[in-house]
């Protein structure tokens, strides 16, 4: 057996370890905010190569050291930083990260969204509904997707200054780069859950969000959304 057959079949593995009993997809962790922000470990947990060769990959979290973002979007990497003050994009899996929420799934459902849902807090609630409409568990985490043009996206990417100790939200917030997208065709990954926060959603919300630009030239973290009427939002098959 070679070296990228035993990768996937370790990642598989992984994968397959918190399977939801009633789901066709997965969703798995690796690192947890609460350590990165109250402990201070920005330590590696998981290396990309490890996911590299598995199908239908989509995974979000932040680089060891918190150095940047990482979105795996179908399989794709997108990992942001700061450098010279600006977002650069590499395309590799030649990365750590210290957080990492991921998935598989090779079947999407497309759900309209009602032109009333502007906000984040309005398409959260839209999200849970829609997700019960569609038979998902929202008891366990679920993935979705948002594609099309945003009415604004709010996103940083994350440049912690090395040897600071002083972790809290609003520093990891501040820290690195933050910008606007205004309608603009995006392509947003999401995890809800009502069970992990401190794990991977913070403690007032129950979803975290990262975004890439459909030519995949930039990607962040989504720190607030504008949603309009030319949005889908995507959930997998149950």
């Amino acid at each position: 057996m070679n070296v990228p057959v035993i990768l996937v079949v370790l990642a598989a593995i992984l994968l397959a370890s918190c399977k939801t009993p009633s789901s066709n997809y997965r969703v798995h962790y690796r690192g947890a905010l609460k350590t990165l922000m109250h402990e201070g470990d920005l330590r590696a947990v998981i290396a990309l190569d490890t996911l590299q060769h598995v199908p239908n990959l989509f995974a979000l979290g932040a680089i060891e050291n918190l150095k940047g973002e990482v979105l795996i979007y179908k399989s794709r990497p997108f990992v942001s930083s700061v450098q010279d003050s600006a977002v650069v994009v590499d395309r590799s899996f030649s990365h750590k990260a210290a957080l990492l929420v991921y998935t598989q799934v090779g079947k999407w459902r497309e759900t309209a969204i009602p032109t009333e849902v502007r906000n984040a807090a309005e398409f959260e609630a839209f999200l849970l509904t829609a997700a019960k409409q569609e038979g998902i568990n929202a008891a366990d985490p679920f993935p979705f997707l948002l594609t099309g043009a945003a009415a604004f996206v709010d996103w940083h990417v994350i440049d912690w200054a090395e040897g600071d100790t002083t972790h809290t939200h609003e520093k990891h917030k501040a820290s690195g780069l933050h910008g606007r997208l205004e309608q603009q065709a995006v392509e947003i990954l999401g995890f809800y859950s009502e069970k992990h926060h401190g794990i991977f959603t913070h403690r007032n919300s129950n979803m975290h969000l990262h975004v890439k630009t459909v030519a995949g030239d930039f990607a962040a973290h989504v720190d607030d959304l504008g949603v309009n009427g030319e949005m889908s939002l995507f959930l997998p098959e149950p």
